[in-house]
């Protein structure tokens, strides 16, 4: 067999440069797709990074336009706490690691000290949970007189069903720093989550979270 016999003609080469081409344009089309479609856009490492800097955010799954799962979860003070029963109001879901992270309970602290900040957002509530056992949490919030409530949630099992413990510098054995809005009908209207890579965000000023917020709730 000479080396002849391995030469291609012009039309083959030419078959397989299309081929090429043909294939790249379809994996660029692919992903444009897959970036652009609501229902995909908000699964974690698909929707990419919203804002710049240190307090960029991704969104997780479930995101906007998807019913928020269902959340009946005890008080640290014995009662009990549920999404449903807040049908009609704007309840904004504050996920957080808890105990061990002050910036994250200084968070809540931020936020009550200025009670004009949900109100100017059209917040009627504002609910936070933790992997914290509610002891732990119950007491921390006494000593920082905080007032929201705090729903302790120890095995994750809620937060899981948020995906809020997959943004956060704990790998997914605790939440990171998650808000979720829901709205008046049970549907997700804004998710920024803040605690994942590379920045690890673990308090977000108030003038940031309500630009974020103004910027991606989406109209019920």
């Amino acid at each position: 067999m000479t080396p002849s016999t391995f030469r291609r003609s012009p039309a083959a080469t030419g078959l397989i440069v299309a081929g090429i081409v043909a294939v790249a344009v379809a994996v660029l089309f692919a992903i444009f797709n897959q970036s652009s479609n609501p229902a995909t856009s908000s699964l974690p490492g698909i929707g990419g990074v919203r804002g710049s800097g240190p307090y960029a955010y991704q969104i997780g799954n479930p995101g906007p336009g998807q019913q928020a799962p269902p959340i009946t979860l005890p008080t640290t003070s014995g009662s009990t706490w549920s999404l449903e029963s807040q049908r009609g109001k704007n309840v904004l879901v504050y996920f957080q690691e808890g105990v061990g992270c002050q910036p994250c309970l200084d968070q809540i602290k931020a936020i009550e000290a200025d009670p004009a900040f949900l109100e100017n957002l059209g917040v009627d509530e504002l609910v936070s949970i933790t992997g914290s056992p509610s002891a732990q949490i119950a007491q921390k919030a006494f000593d920082m007189g905080l007032k929201t409530t705090v729903l302790p949630d120890p095995g994750l099992a809620l937060s899981r069903s948020y995906r809020a413990n997959e943004y956060g510098m704990m790998g997914d054995a605790a939440d990171g720093h998650t808000f979720i809005l829901v709205g008046p009908d049970g549907t997700i209207r804004w998710r920024a989550d803040y605690g994942g890579p590379p920045n690890y965000t673990t308090f977000v000023p108030l003038d940031q979270l309500r630009a974020d917020l103004q910027a991606g709730a989406t109209k019920q």
